[in-house]
């Protein structure tokens, strides 16, 4: 079954019910996930493209390249900005960074370290800074700190998602 693409998917902000706390804790348990999912596939496997796709480790490595957006964007909304700051829609960092370049070891590294600091910065925010929003400049509607995450939270698993689908198809489970 194939999956949504990320910018094509709709999403909804309208619940009130504080998730913070488990949104951290899948936030933090990403880098356990891909650590655990691709321990014992070899190297070449990850870096095989599929359909002019980005790779096993391309994957891996535009979460840790995206990380430091979610930070300012934490920033943005605790700061009192209006409207969150925008992204690369063409993703030009992960195209050019060269993760296939990189043994898998380093890009989860280097991932996992990035994470451990988002996840400290959202454990000692206060409710009223959970609560706090900015609106989302593609998507266009107000975001809070606990959207944000829950939006982080989402895409992670769309990217894991996507690299189990490319482990099929490389016929490798």
């Amino acid at each position: 079954m194939a999956q949504v693409k990320w910018f094509e998917r709709e999403f909804n902000f309208n619940s009130n019910q504080n998730i913070f706390p488990s949104i951290i804790e899948r936030l933090a348990g990403t880098p356990v996930r891909l650590e655990e999912k691709f321990k014992f596939m070899p190297e070449d496997i990850l870096s095989l493209r599929v359909d002019n796709t980005w790779t096993i480790k391309q994957n891996v490595g535009h979460l840790t390249d995206l990380e430091p957006l979610w930070q300012g964007r934490l920033e943005d909304i605790k700061k009192g900005a209006v409207v969150l700051r925008p992204t690369d829609l063409q993703n030009t960092k992960t195209t050019l960074a060269g993760h296939d370049d990189q043994p898998l070891e380093i890009l989860l590294q280097n991932f996992r370290k990035i994470r451990e600091q988002t996840v400290k910065l959202l454990e000692v925010l206060d409710e009223e800074t959970i609560l706090k929003s900015a609106l989302h400049p593609r998507l266009k509607t107000p975001m809070r700190t606990l959207d944000l995450f829950l939006f982080v939270a989402d895409h992670d698993d769309h990217h894991l998602a996507r690299m189990t689908e490319l482990q099929k198809i490389l016929n490798f489970k």
